[in-house]
Parts: C-alpha cells; structure tokens; sequence
C-alpha cells in the first residue's frame, strides 16, 4: 500500500533528483493537485491509500515538472495579487515581485474616478485585471503583439468578468494609438539582455515565451521605445510605470529624465530589489 505522505516522499526524492528547488514542497503541491486536495488536507491524509487513478495522475505531471516545466502550467493557473489567473506557455508565468507595480499603481490613481488604464504587452493579462479588480470605477486595455498571449488575456478578461471594462487588443504597442485617451500606462516589458538569457533558470529559458523575456543587448530595447513613444503622445499628467530588472533603476530612470518625464521616482520588491520605476508625462517634447 502506498500511503499519501510516502507518495510525497517518492516524489520529492525524484525532483531533487532533477535539480528541482525545494523538492520537498513542490513535491506536496504536485501530490495534493493529483488528488485534487488542497494542502491541509493531505496533510491531513498523509496515512491513507493513494487510489490508482491519483498515482496514474502524479505520473504524468511528475515527470513534466522533472523536465523543468514550471508548476504553474501544469497546473493550469497561477496566484497573483490575491486573483487566480488561467497560466501557461503562452505568457509568462504571473510573479509575486510584479505586485509592486499594482501596489503603486493603486497608490497613483485617484480613487472614484472613471478613469482609463493601459498595459503595454499585458501577456496574461494580470497586471491590467488586479488593477481594475481594485479599481471598480475603472476602464483598462491590454496591448499584445503576441496573438496566444493576446487570446489568453482575453481568456483571463473573460474568467473574472471583467469584458464590460477591459479590453485585449493584439497589436504592437508602437501602432497603438490610444497614447493620449489613458490616464496611467503599466507596463512589465522585456527587460532580459539577450546574452543572459541563456544562463537563466530552466523553468524561465524552456518555457517562457522568448519574446517575452528578451530585451535586446542591453536589456533596454522596450523602454526605448515606450519612453519615445509616450514622451510624444501620452496626456500631459499621466503616469508611465514600469516593471525592471534588478539592476536597470539608474537606466530607465536616466531614459525617462531625458525624455522629459517628472516626478521620477522607483520601488524595490519584496527581496529589496528595484523593481519598479515611474514618472509623469511633463509638457510634450520635440
């Protein structure tokens, strides 16, 4: 007989075996999603039999997160700013250092007034919906080149009904022409330089989407663009927010000085890394 707490064991032992991190409690999170407990209970259950069909299940997505496939897709979705959100290959992968930019979007935006969003290669959708989840007086678009990352926004718009006050467009940001109708614009664009990219984390370099993760040589190729862009068309007063890299303060907050943005300022995460620069559209430029 197999019991629940050495199926745990078993698997554990094969993720450490496969470089996985913290074994131990990936190993409980795959064995609770087999059995389709939640984690007290197969604590609770630890000495019971495990039926076929729940080891038959572990099997498959065992071996899937042995291959480095990150929880969240094989499980099908993804915790972020206290929402689940539909989560897989075709987006990144929703993380909690990314809720510092909803925390100082919210802190920004005014409270009781209809005002308008945009997020600027939205991928899953995630930073636009925990906004406006929030912020029930609110409209918002998400921008996404990417047609599967635009259709699983959609997806995501969709799952917490939100179609009456969000919308998903599948176009660049540079042919979008909605600059000077939104009030605040946040963005978590790629910020990875290429060369690094390599040397990232299996789980990020195997099954995130390229497109999302690669900044160009210095990692600064989409605030470049975003920064033009929005110096030229975004309303006077509005909030421009990014999400960074560990180590890309100075240089965006150097591009948003040149581009003539006020108010500057930036955000470390929950590890006390920068995360997050912002400023405001000052008098239009050129």
């Amino acid at each position: 007989m197999v019991t629940y707490a050495a199926l745990v064991q078993t698997a554990a032992n094969a993720l450490g075996s496969a470089g996985i991190d913290n074994p131990r409690r990936e190993a409980r999170l795959l064995v609770a999603l087999a059995a389709q407990f939640d984690t007290a209970m197969l604590i609770a259950r630890d000495a019971d039999r495990v039926p076929p069909e729940t080891l038959a299940r572990l099997q498959d997505d065992l071996a899937r997160r042995c291959q480095g496939e990150p929880f969240a897709h094989i499980c099908g979705q993804a915790s972020f700013y206290g929402l689940d959100f539909i989560c897989d290959a075709r987006a990144l992968v929703p993380r909690a250092d990314s809720e510092i930019v909803v925390e100082r979007a919210l802190e920004l935006l005014p409270r009781g007034q209809a005002l308008k969003i945009a997020d600027l290669g939205t991928g899953s959708g995630c930073l636009l919906i925990a906004i406006l989840a929030a912020r029930t007086e609110m409209e918002g678009v998400g921008i996404e080149a990417d047609p599967q990352a635009a259709a699983l926004a959609l997806e995501n718009v969709e799952r917490h009904q939100m179609q009456s006050r969000a919308q998903i467009l599948h176009e660049r940001w540079g042919n979008w022409r909605g600059w000077g109708e939104v009030d605040m614009i946040v963005s978590n664009p790629p910020y990875i330089e290429t060369a690094v990219i390599e040397t990232l984390e299996r789980d990020v370099r195997a099954f995130d989407p390229l497109g999302a993760l690669d900044g160009g040589p210095d990692g600064l190729r989409a605030y470049k663009q975003i920064i033009a862009l929005a110096a030229l068309q975004m309303k006077e007063g509005a909030h421009l927010i990014f999400e960074i890299g560990y180590d890309q303060d100075e240089a965006v907050r150097g591009l948003m000085y040149e581009a003539g943005f006020n108010q500057i300022g930036g955000a470390r995460d929950l590890g006390g890394h920068d995360r997050l620069v912002y400023g405001v559209r000052a008098n239009c430029i050129g």
